[in-house]
């Protein structure tokens, strides 16, 4: 085995946006640093999009791009895996036995689709009319199926929290809605959603309730995707019935999957990881419960927020601040409020745009009713946050944060979707 020495300063498990971005901030506050980023792919996605591009928004090329372009130039970039952690000796395991030591370390590995636990989903993802905008191979097959659409039972499933982006799942059912509307095309919507609302913030679940009404869907709540028979399009549910657990089976001529989502298992099996398995944090400092020289952020932490990019975005200075109090011997001063964004694509060309903080505070950047779905949020979910993504926190610089909690009525204000 391998031992890098000296050890990196800084050493970033994952080279998604979380990873990337604390490493370019890092290079901007404090530059002598020295930086490792860990990281095997070669491509880095915007995941946000591909959502409008199942709806046929979005071309997907301009939501991937090369790791290697923007991990910082000044960076170590490690191509390997991780496979441990030994908080001990202050050290990282790789693939090829190979270790990396730290001063600091930063986990930001996101999270894992567990496509696996749907059964035959594997096997009929990407034709029988059955896709995912969950995949950067499969996101523009959602958009071909919804072109080829001509009538009969569309289904739409969410799985069990945790997942990425909390909208996601029922943001499709409404770009496919919309579409069809539009084509003159009768279609019969379920959504089959193992929680048990439309969305964790009982604000935003009303108005989703009342979106689902206007589009003319059902909301099956409790009813978590098992397994999928593409030869005969059929999609089984699990459920509890009052007689005690039970399995549904439901037919369709299109189906969009959401996959049961959880941390990646050498963070699960690792003496980092919770009960559930997620790097155990501080939901304020973003600091390892039992180590004060480990953070974490993004899907892969412990902090009980949406997993979400605008989470990671607002994470990112908090965490570089308490990593610099730690190198510096001074108490953490960074604190994160749970904040997330989760912009609801109610229909092509309206998004609304939900914002709030742990326990479910609403707190939205604008004095304007979250709950109403907006054009300029359209512009803003399509061609403002990308380049806020790519050319702002990935480049490690700061943005103003606006949000704050505010008042509402608590009529819902009735607008088309």
């Amino acid at each position: 085995m391998t031992v890098t020495s000296p050890p990196f300063d800084v050493v970033i498990v994952g080279g998604g946006f979380a990873g990337i971005s604390v490493a370019a901030r890092l290079r901007r506050v404090r530059p002598q640093l020295t930086i490792a980023v860990i990281e095997p792919s070669q491509r880095h996605f915007y995941q946000p999009a591909w959502t409008l591009v199942g709806g046929g928004a979005y071309p997907i090329q301009k939501t991937c791009r090369s790791e290697e372009a923007l991990i910082p130039s000044d960076c170590t970039w490690i191509r390997a895996r991780c496979v441990g952690f030994e908080p001990a000796q202050q050290q990282v395991s790789l693939e090829d036995s190979n270790s990396v030591r730290y001063r600091i370390l930063v986990v930001a590995a996101g999270l894992q689709c567990n496509w696996q636990q749907v059964e035959g989903l594997s096997e009929t993802l990407g034709k029988n009319n059955v896709s995912s905008n969950y995949a950067y191979e499969y996101a523009p097959y959602t958009w071909e199926c919804l072109q080829q659409y001509r009538g009969g039972q569309a289904v739409f499933t969410q799985p069990p929290a945790p997942f990425k982006c909390a909208g996601a799942p029922q943001k499709i059912l409404y770009l496919a809605a919309d579409h069809w509307r539009q084509a003159g095309i009768s279609a019969e919507l379920d959504f089959y959603n193992a929680a048990s609302a439309m969305f964790s913030v009982p604000f935003y679940s009303q108005a989703l309730d009342a979106i689902m009404t206007q589009y003319g869907a059902r909301a099956h709540t409790g009813h978590n995707l098992v397994a999928v028979e593409g030869a005969t399009k059929t999609a089984w549910f699990a459920l509890q019935t009052p007689a005690g657990p039970a399995r549904k089976s439901v037919k369709f001529d299109f189906l969009h999957v959401v996959p049961p989502q959880g941390p990646p298992e050498f963070i699960r099996q690792s003496a980092l990881g919770d009960a559930a398995g997620w790097v155990s944090v501080d939901k304020h400092t973003l600091q390892h419960l039992a180590h004060e020289n480990i953070f974490a952020l993004g899907d892969c932490c412990s902090a009980p927020t949406s997993k979400t990019a605008a989470a990671v975005k607002n994470q990112v200075p908090v965490l570089v601040e308490n990593l610099l109090c730690v190198l510096d011997d001074r108490p953490l001063a960074g604190r994160y409020d749970g904040y997330a964004s989760c912009p609801l694509v109610t229909s092509r060309g309206k998004v609304m745009l939900a914002e709030f903080c742990y326990d479910g505070l609403v707190t939205p950047s604008f004095p304007l009713d979250p709950r109403v779905p907006r054009r300029v949020n359209w512009a803003l979910k399509k061609y403002f946050l990308p380049r806020l993504y790519w050319n702002v926190i990935l480049r490690g610089y700061s943005w103003p944060d606006l949000h704050k909690p505010r008042v509402f009525p608590e009529r819902l204000p009735v607008v088309p979707p």
